[in-house]
């Protein structure tokens, strides 16, 4: 585990991004470093973003000594966001579903945004001020095929409606965007061969970069009352219910 710092004389808002490697993670990560931020990305895979603003931070999710320890190197001061787009997906039907990739799941999207949130809220608390979003999933309800995945992105609802009733009165909001399928890389898994994504009617897939510009306006101060919601990008999925 390894985080590599640079500094910068300027005061920038401060925010911490998981799976930035690749993805919603990715567009976020970019999306805020151009609108001024500061970043330390959180990634088990090598960083792909080279920014002076940019700090990449090595840890696997899944493995909660890791989280701690990162925490505790990087938690000098408070962040003004967090962001939880670190993502998996595995899929088939129940009776032939691996446990061990439900596990993994509910590692990576449940207990390390638990863990992230015991230690990253307290200190928006202090502060009084701070932005968390998670990122959900529009299967969040469920879905053939997808249970253990949204279970646990169902989860993430809970929580953020948990939290934001902790924090609505210490200037701090808590959310979850939930896209429908995205152009993203895990669509390309081959754990998930055989289960294309469906369309929405909209006609093609959601784009990282447009759930991105939703998680940022969460952040901005225009933002302030949005807060326990699951807001989600369907591209017209959930017209039919």
């Amino acid at each position: 585990m390894n985080a590599s710092h640079k500094s910068s004389s300027a005061v920038r808002s401060y925010a911490i991004v998981t799976g930035t490697s690749s993805g919603i993670g990715l567009a976020v990560a970019e999306k805020l470093l151009k609108e001024g931020w500061q970043v330390h990305g959180i990634d088990r895979s090598p960083a792909v973003i080279r920014h002076a603003h940019f700090q990449a931070c090595t840890a696997d999710l899944t493995q909660p000594t890791q989280i701690d320890d990162l925490l505790k190197e990087i938690l000098t001061t408070p962040p003004q966001a967090l962001v939880h787009a670190a993502g998996m997906l595995r899929v088939g039907a129940l009776d032939e579903f691996d446990p061990q990739d439900g596990q993994l799941m509910w590692q990576l999207h449940v207990d390390a945004a638990v863990r992230l949130g015991q230690r990253v809220l307290p200190l928006m608390r202090q502060a009084r001020q701070g932005r968390l979003v998670m990122i959900g999933s529009r299967v969040s309800g469920g879905m053939p095929g997808r249970s253990l995945y949204a279970a646990s992105k169902s989860a993430l609802i809970a929580l953020a409606k948990s939290w934001a009733a902790e924090c609505v009165r210490d200037g701090i909001t808590v959310n979850v965007v939930s896209p429908a399928a995205t152009a993203t890389s895990m669509l390309l898994d081959p754990q998930r061969a055989g289960t294309p994504p469906k369309l929405p009617p909209i006609g093609r897939l959601i784009q990282a970069e447009e759930v991105a510009e939703l998680v940022h306006f969460l952040m901005r101060p225009e933002a302030a009352a949005i807060t326990g919601q699951d807001v989600v990008i369907c591209g017209g999925a959930s017209l039919n219910g």
